[in-house]
């Protein structure tokens, strides 16, 4: 028995250590390309309601506003509702890539807001101002937003703002 437990136990470690080492040495091979298309998949009549009110709440405390990004940003906006569509959960599941890819391409900072089942730009806004993680994004040091907006299979809103600064 004490065999059997040490050998399950080395083998769950190799399990570990060779996945983590995977991981590590994707960092500097990454292929962050994405498909820029997906950008016109959200809905931008909301995207764009959300970014009014937005900007109207930045600009009330004296931040600058916030311009639209319908390629990059966007795209990988749509890539991660997409993504919680099919999970079925609001998440920030691998933000840290869609950080990177951002960042790669010349942002200096990246932060995202999350929601679901909102149905007007004025309710999914209302609760990010009212959620100090949200609003802290919201009010952040950002220059452009990019968004991925789309009803699940039940018309069910699931939102993602992805907000950098050049």
């Amino acid at each position: 028995m004490k065999i059997i437990k040490t050998s399950l136990l080395a083998i769950v470690l190799l399990f570990f250590i060779t996945s983590c080492s995977k991981d590590d040495s994707l960092t500097e091979e990454t292929n962050y390309t994405i498909d820029l298309n997906l950008a016109q998949e959200t809905d931008w009549l909301l995207a764009d309601d959300i970014l009014v009110l937005v900007n109207e709440h930045r600009t009330s405390i004296g931040l600058n506003i916030i311009e639209r990004d319908q390629q990059y940003a966007s795209a990988y906006a749509v890539e991660h509702t997409k993504y919680m569509i099919e999970n079925k959960l609001v998440n920030h599941d691998n933000f840290g890539s869609r950080s990177a890819a951002l960042k790669n391409r010349g942002a200096k900072r990246v932060g995202e807001n999350v929601a679901y089942g909102y149905e007007t730009a004025e309710s999914v806004v209302y609760a990010w101002l009212h959620s100090p993680g949200h609003k802290d994004i919201i009010e952040g040091n950002y220059t452009h937003s990019g968004f991925g907006i789309m009803p699940n299979e039940d018309g069910v809103f699931f939102f993602t703002q992805i907000f950098y600064s050049k």
